[in-house]
């Protein structure tokens, strides 16, 4: 029972999160514009992202309790693309780029970098989600912010702490997912919040 569930687990959360972030794509080229989105919430949360990845490659801990990383982070860089070129700021995505590839080699120089990264991946990744919220609430405009990106995003976290528990039974793993499971719900009800008052006007 318990391999079964651990498998409907892994897939379900490769499947959400191939699909993850299309419907906030979908909705910032729809509108060709950014509004309501937090630039550094999403460079925060690619950072996060980009360690998070580092860390379980580096420890070689099984391939199934992070593949769905590459995914998210492609679909992050053409949603940061995206948010650029409608912002017009596409000469920053050089710079961008030279700072997260070469913070992606730096991370295993050395193992306690890798380690106090990790640490700090839970602090990086839940300053992109309190970015977001302070954007949506500095706004009171949830303009282009996808809820199901976030609800997505949530369920991803769920499942993950049982994947989690299930596998490697990591703690700064499982701190990570807890928090940002916490956080990813309150940020999907802050944009239903908004969307309803705007709705309401």
């Amino acid at each position: 029972m318990a391999p079964a569930l651990l498998d409907l687990a892994h897939w379900s959360t490769w499947a959400v999160c191939a699909v993850m972030k299309l419907p906030q794509l979908a909705a910032v080229r729809a509108a060709r514009a950014a509004r309501g989105l937090s630039v550094g919430s999403l460079l925060l949360e690619l950072a996060g992202f980009l360690v998070f990845l580092r860390y379980q490659i580096y420890y070689g801990y099984p391939l199934p309790t992070y593949l769905e990383y590459p995914i998210i982070i492609a679909q992050d860089v053409i949603l940061l693309l995206f948010i650029l070129r409608f912002n017009g700021h596409m000469k920053r995505a050089l710079f961008y780029a030279v700072t997260f590839g070469g913070g992606w080699y730096m991370l295993t120089l050395r193992k306690w970098i890798i380690d106090l990264a990790m640490n700090f991946c839970t602090l990086i990744s839940a300053a992109s989600k309190l970015a977001q919220l302070r954007c949506l609430w500095q706004t009171k405009d949830s303009g282009q912010v996808s809820a199901l990106t976030w609800s997505m995003s949530a369920y991803t976290c769920a499942t993950r702490i049982f994947t989690t528990v299930m596998t490697t039974n990591d703690l700064a793993v499982l701190i990570r997912f807890i928090t940002m499971l916490i956080l990813n719900i309150w940020v999907t009800a802050t944009v239903l919040h908004y969307r309803k008052t705007k709705k309401t006007d």
